[in-house]
Formats: C-alpha cells, structure tokens, sequence
C-alpha cells in the first residue's frame, strides 16, 4: 500500500464531473437491478435498491481513498472505461440498460492517477465525531446516540473534536451542562482530531461499507 496524503472530500477534478458527460454514443439509461444468488438469476425478482443514499468508496489509481460517490456516478465512471470494479455488490447485484449490464461496485479504483490539494484539517461532524468514537459513549461506554460537549458552550466550551465526544442519551441527560470535576466523571478515552483520507472521507459518509475497511487505513466503527 503506497504512502498516503489526506484528501478532502469532493476535492476529485476530472472523474467528479463525470456524470453529466457522454461517454461514446451512448447515455447510461437504468432499466432494473437485479440480485444473482447462487450464479442464478434467472426467475430472481429485481432488488430495489436506494440509488439516492446508496454510496460506492473511489480509490485514486494508487488505492488511496478520495471520496464516497453516488451508486450512479460510480457506475457511469466504470461504463465509461474512467474507473475499474474493485469489489462488487456482495449479493451479485447488476444494473441492467437496455444495451448492457454493469455489476453494481461498492469499491472503484480510477484508471488515472488525480493529484488533489493537500488538506490536513479533518471537518469536525456528527459522522466523524461517531466513526472516532465507535459508536461508544465517552463517559459510560454505551451506544452512543448523540454528541456532547466535554466543557459546555454555555460555559465557554469550544466547538472541536478536542470538546466534542460521542454520547448516550442517559448521560447526555445527566450531564447536562455541568462540569465532569462537578459530576465526578472521567473520559475513557481523551479526545483528539483525527488524521488521514480516510477520516477525512468518514467525516462525511454517515454508514461505511465493511468491504471499504482494508482502504480507509482503520475501522470504521
């Protein structure tokens, strides 16, 4: 794996813009999608799949990750030759057209290497805030549903991933906007800004596909 740079999300010059362009004579036109279970998919009904939340994780030419795309886009990245399938859907899904059939990807690595700016301030997000914290509650280590500031803002707490941490409802509930030395409470883990394209990249996708893990550099969750 070569030595990665962070990479901010929608920074993608070339290949972003990708959706909107011909490729060839033809337009990608969807008709249906279906499931292939057990190499059989004759007599298989289609699988409706949520084209609008659905995400597909894009690999530069070196497989360092830069963003998360729209299930469309992605597909119309490798039907133009501009990206190749590094995993499929693992249910074998395929979009149809009226012409061809393209296996829906869930990781796509760009045929060209794209230089993008160098960016070493991760966005401090609800999404971020919970893939950094596991999904744990700093303070109980219960789910977390929500986030809470360490030092309150009524009380001059920043608003930064240093303050910020993963939170349950309960302890959101009791915290209130105290202080924990007045709580008797302590952090299990002391929070800090994270590093690295795939945070930067986790920062904005609110659920990660586990088959994107071994190119985001850590769990996901």
């Amino acid at each position: 794996m070569p030595d990665r740079q962070p990479t901010p999300i929608g920074a993608l010059v070339n290949a972003g813009n990708a959706s909107s362009a011909p490729f060839g004579q033809k337009q990608l036109a969807v008709t249906s999608v279906h499931a292939v279970v057990d190499g059989e998919g004759a007599g298989q009904a289609p699988v409706v799949l949520p084209w609008g939340r659905r995400k597909v994780l894009l690999l530069n030419a070196t497989f360092e990750p830069l963003t998360a795309l729209p299930l469309r886009r992605a597909v119309v990245l490798v039907v133009c030759g501009k990206a190749e399938v590094v995993h499929g859907d693992p249910h074998g899904a395929v979009v149809h057209s009226s012409t061809s059939e393209v296996v829906v990807p869930s990781v796509i690595r760009l045929a060209n290497y794209v230089r993008v700016p160098y960016r070493g301030r991760v966005p401090l997000t609800r999404a971020g805030l919970m893939h950094r914290d596991r999904y744990r509650c700093a303070y109980c280590g219960g789910r977390a549903e929500t986030i809470d500031h360490v030092v309150p803002r009524s009380r001059g707490g920043p608003h930064s991933w240093q303050n910020c941490v993963a939170c349950c409802a309960k302890c959101n509930h009791r915290k209130a906007d105290k202080l924990l030395s007045e709580l008797g409470w302590r952090l299990r883990v002391v929070p800090n800004a994270p590093r690295g394209p795939h945070w930067r990249l986790l920062a904005g996708v609110t659920e990660a596909d586990p088959l994107w893990l071994p190119y985001l550099g850590e769990p996901a969750a």
